[in-house]
């Protein structure tokens, strides 16, 4: 059936239309359907990163428990040499830093310690490192050095324990005026559901007099 006038004169148009502009649309549809193959892909990897360090996680963790330490050594190495930007590399670490701790290893424990510092994606995992490795500097009896990582700017949920800890220091340090308004500042700034932790400050704090 023949196109009647005003027909022929709407496909011309279309046709001069996609003469002058077809390739850039299809230049525009190529980059949308490449976007949306990248994200996927993208999304892909996050999931299979993550997963693949979930497993090294668990690896260690049940190294952990049955105190192997070469199998918490091969897993803790792979997570942060494979997948340094996830969560579970710097749980790793922390949780290496804690089974080295307990064993008297502070060398190590420090390194995985600021291993985390260093390259955790988290500054709530940072904030934990850092009161971590200076709760080891007081066992070293590096007095200056733990009140030095002490002094880093900190998230407010860790106030109260960095003024604890400051406060800890500065009684090995015979400082004891300084301890008592660490300790007096760890109470202003402690949960009022956590009395635990409240009572053990206040009685570091009235063993000194406060």
């Amino acid at each position: 059936m023949a196109l009647d006038l005003e027909e022929q004169e709407k496909l011309d148009a279309l046709k001069a239309w996609w003469k002058q502009y077809g390739n850039l649309v299809l230049l525009v549809v190529v980059a949308a359907a490449l976007a949306i193959a990248g994200t996927q892909g993208w999304r892909y990897y996050q999931r299979t990163q993550a997963l693949q360090a979930s497993n090294l996680y668990d690896a260690l963790a049940r190294a952990v428990q049955a105190d192997d330490a070469k199998a918490m050594r091969d897993a803790g190495g792979a997570l942060a040499e494979s997948y340094p930007r996830t969560l579970y590399a710097s749980m790793g670490a922390l949780v290496s830093a804690r089974h080295y701790f307990d064993r008297h290893d502070l060398k190590n424990a420090k390194a995985q310690l600021q291993w985390v510092i260093e390259r955790s994606p988290s500054e709530e995992f940072r904030d934990l490192a850092r009161l971590r490795l200076a709760a080891v500097l007081l066992d070293e009896n590096a007095y200056d050095e733990a009140l030095k990582v002490l002094e880093a700017k900190y998230a407010e949920a860790f106030a109260a324990q960095v003024a604890a800890l400051k406060g800890d220091v500065l009684v090995a340090k015979n400082q004891a005026a300084q301890a008592r308004l660490a300790y007096q500042l760890a109470l202003d700034k402690a949960d009022k559901r956590n009395s635990a932790f409240r009572d053990s400050v206040r009685l570091r704090l009235e063993a000194l007099g406060g």
